[in-house]
């Protein structure tokens, strides 16, 4: 009987798809956001449905926002956990939910549009986070 031998080309796709994954995490660790041990002041700002505007500050040693939204005093949310990590519905007692009617709450640093969720975001002394109430999409 004859054994095949595997696909030269397969094995060399594979291979070249497997250093390119690789490559990718490497940058990403590289380049990516990182917490910031120690104490910080940073301010949480909440624009709501009716564009009335709430502001906390808040003194912490988190090092993810959502540890900071934990500690700070009359500041209320809610949401759930996901696979992708916790999402955000509610912000002192104002519910916004995509799946519900197609608004959310829009998250901003230092007034650019944020990258990362609650749960990962890197808080740094000074910063100011934004919750937007943003309404669902109409044509």
């Amino acid at each position: 009987m004859e054994t095949k031998k595997p696909n030269r080309k397969i094995i060399i796709g594979a291979a070249a798809l497997v250093i390119a994954i690789a490559a990718f995490l490497v940058i990403f660790n590289v380049f990516r956001e990182k917490p910031v041990a120690g104490s910080k002041a940073i301010t949480l700002e909440v624009f709501n449905q009716e564009n009335q505007t709430s502001e906390y500050q808040v003194q912490t040693d988190a090092e993810f926002l959502r540890q900071a939204m934990e500690e700070a005093k009359g500041f209320t949310f809610d949401g759930e956990e996901g696979d992708y990590g916790f999402t955000l519905y509610t912000i002192n007692g104002e519910t916004h939910n995509w799946n519900v009617d197609g608004s959310y709450w829009s998250i901003y640093v230092n007034g650019e549009y944020g990258q990362y969720g609650i749960d990962s975001q890197p808080v740094k002394d000074g910063d100011v986070y934004r919750f937007e109430y943003t309404p669902p999409y109409r044509e």
